[in-house]
Order: structure tokens, then sequence, then C-alpha cells
């Protein structure tokens, strides 16, 4: 198990307070530096602020590109990895391309949800997926690995690109790549019982550990300690699949009837470990980041609609999925109405990072010179002209299940 980030939480402030920014590098790498001594490997540090909030409505679309540009450079010299700027607005969804073709560690994201959690937002819904197309043209697709929809996340996810912070003080919470537990206690002898107590033991374990550390850096630094999202992360290399650990307990290749029982096995798991939890606590499901998952994307064995429905047992969503080229606004609009009605229906955190590839068909194969993502195949995803009233309206209200 490594640790994917120390995520750092704080406030920014326009024009940029560089020196502070300075103070909060020294503060994220003294904590990576505790996480490290104690055994753990940490793989980045990273900044997650809400700058078009600081932005409002004093400065021009173009002020706030130009001001994540400098805040990336910024960020860069205190020896952050990456930048979240936090949720961004319909007014300012049509800069978000510009954004991202102007940095290179820079994430954003667009609510699909409105803060009550139960209004659907159909008018940004409709910029989001323009923003998806736009961003297709950015470096073949890869442009939109920075870009999310996301629904009903909350402050304080340490995962990027849902990170952000909306709250005066400062704080940080860890975020790990654990898909290695679950391959180890479903690969074990047993049963499926037996896995899920193993599992929910190795993460109490680990989890209790990393809080005992976060606790004590807390009183070193002043910051608040959130905890930890142990979201069973996966790495696109041997023994960190978490399609691999499905199969196991499965019984069967990713995508047969049994999944939907293994992942919410999993899950479960996870959120009755004993342990501070904060962000998703679910199960991941990246496609692209997974190399198990993107080996049956590319044998034609994953549909969207079943990653949607896995999502609704144990996951965050729809992410790194690898989409045709020729993709329209229409149906992925479609499809982040498909994710914002079960965010909202079950109450649960969601996001959608969707990846159209210009000249990809389904089926093409998928590679990428990045050491997160594996060699995939495209997904198919109907491209008719979806034209239901629902997409006409502004706003769409679902009750959420009552307990």
């Amino acid at each position: 198990m490594r640790i994917r980030s120390i995520t750092l939480f704080a406030q920014t402030t326009l024009p940029l307070d560089t020196a502070a920014i300075a103070s909060m590098g020294q503060t994220a790498q003294g904590l990576a530096a505790a996480f490290t001594d104690a055994g753990y490997e940490v793989q980045a540090i990273r900044l997650a602020t809400s700058l078009p909030s600081a932005a409002a409505h004093r400065v021009s679309p173009q002020a706030v590109v130009d001001s994540a540009v400098e805040l990336e450079e910024t960020c860069r010299t205190a020896g952050f990895d990456f930048v979240s700027i936090g949720p961004v607005g319909i007014e300012l969804q049509p800069i978000i391309p510009d954004l991202l073709r102007s940095t290179r560690a820079v994430f954003v994201t667009s609510p699909i949800v409105r803060p009550d959690g139960t209004t659907i937002d159909g008018e940004t819904i409709r910029g989001a997926a323009q923003v998806i197309r736009d961003a297709a043209a950015i470096e073949s697709g890869f442009g939109n690995l920075r870009y999310a929809a996301t629904a009903n996340v909350r402050a304080g996810t340490p995962f990027f690109p849902a990170a952000f912070w909306d709250a005066a003080d400062p704080a940080f919470a860890v975020a790990t790549e654990s898909a290695d537990l679950a391959e180890d206690a479903c690969r074990a002898p047993g049963n499926a019982a037996t896995a899920y107590a193993a599992l929910r033991t190795s993460i109490t374990v680990h989890g209790q550990r990393l809080d005992a550390i976060g606790e004590a850096a807390c009183r070193d630094t002043g910051l608040s300690y959130l905890g930890v999202d142990f979201s069973l992360a996966p790495y696109p290399g041997r023994g960190i699949s978490i399609g691999s650990a499905l199969e196991s307990l499965a019984g069967g290749p990713v995508g047969l009837p049994g999944t939907l029982a293994a992942a919410a096995t999993l899950t479960d798991a996870i959120q009755q470990a004993r342990f501070k939890h904060t962000g998703f606590c679910g199960l991941m499901l990246p496609v692209l980041e997974d190399s198990v998952l993107a080996r049956r994307a590319a044998e034609g064995r994953l549909r969207i609609a079943e990653l949607l429905q896995w999502s609704a047992v144990c996951g965050t969503g729809l992410d790194t999925v690898p989409l045709p080229g020729s993709a329209s606004v229409h149906s992925l609009a479609a499809l982040l109405f498909d994710v914002a009605a079960l965010s909202v229906r079950l109450q649960k955190p969601l996001t959608a990072r969707l990846m159209p590839l210009p000249g990809k068909v389904a089926g093409d194969p998928v590679h990428f010179d990045f050491a997160y993502f594996a060699d995939g195949g495209v997904l198919g995803l109907e491209d008719g002209e979806v034209t239901g009233p629902w997409l006409r309206t502004d706003e769409h209200s679902l009750h959420a299940i009552a307990r």
C-alpha cells in the first residue's frame, strides 16, 4: 500500500500571496516526510483550493486563466506536484478548455448537482458536456484527465480532480493507493466472508496507523487533520488492480454476474473499517488506471451501463473512461444526467471523468505515454441525438431514498 497523495486544503486570495503558498509547500513537505519516515511511500503532495470563488466577479474570465497559470507556477516552486482550483460555475465554464490548455498540473471541476443535494443542474450539465467535447482536442484527449463533473462531493476530499476547500482554516487529508490490499485479501484461501474480514482488518490496521501519524502532524503544524480517504485506488502494475480483486472474488472476468456483489463486498469492508473517514472511502474503478479493467475494456467486456451500475453500490462514478472521438455534446450530457441522478437518488458523491479520444471509435486500442495509465480500449457510447425533455430543463429534482 502506498499513499497516493498528501492533500493540503487552503483558501487562496487574489492577487496570490506567494509567501503564504511557499509556507504551505514547506508544511506539506513536512507532512509527507512524517509519513515517509513511518514507512509509507508518498507519491505526491497536492494543494486544493477554490480559486474561482476567490475571483468571484471581481476579475475577468481571462484573468482567472492567468491566475491559474500563476498559481500553478507558484505551487511548483513551493513543491506541490498538482493543484486543484476547485469548482467552476456555469458563468466560467467556457474558459475551462483554455485553462486546461494553458496549464499542465491544474485540475478543475463542474458541480452538476446543486448545493441542496437533491436538484440536478441541467444548465451546468450541458456546459460540462461542452467542456468535455472541447477539451478532447487537448493532447489527443488527455486534457480531460484534469477535468471532472462532480455530484454531491464535499470539500475535503483528497482525491483529484474532485478536491477543493471552502473553509477559512487550512487542513489536510491522506489519499491511499491500496488496491493491493484488496488483491491480497481476495486471493487468500477461503470464501467471500474470509476475504471481507481480512480486508477490513488490513484497512483498519493501516487506517489507524495513518491516523496516528496525521494527528501527531496536526499538533505540530496547527492544521486540522481530516482523515484518510481509503478508496481502493489502483495503479497499472502487477498486484495493484481492483479489477483483479473483483475477479478473484466473483470467480470470473469483470462484467459477468457477481461483479456487483463483489464490488459491494469490498466497499463495505472499507466503510466498516475503523479509522477516520474522509472523502469517498469507496471502490475506485478508473478504467485506464487499472491494468485489468483496461484490458477488459480492450476485450470489449466493459460497458458504461455496467460501470454506472457498480457505482451505485461502491464507487466514485465514471473515471478515466475512454470514449469515441465522435461523442456528441448531447450524448455526453445524457451520461452526466445519469451520474447526477444516481448521486441524488442515493445521496452519495460521484464524479465523471470522461475522455473522448479524437479519431477513435468503440473497440479501438488506447495508449498514452503516462505512467498512471494502462493500455486499454475505447468503450462504446450511443451517439444519436438525445433530446429527452429533461435535457431541455435547467433543473430536475429527485427525492433522496428515505432510510
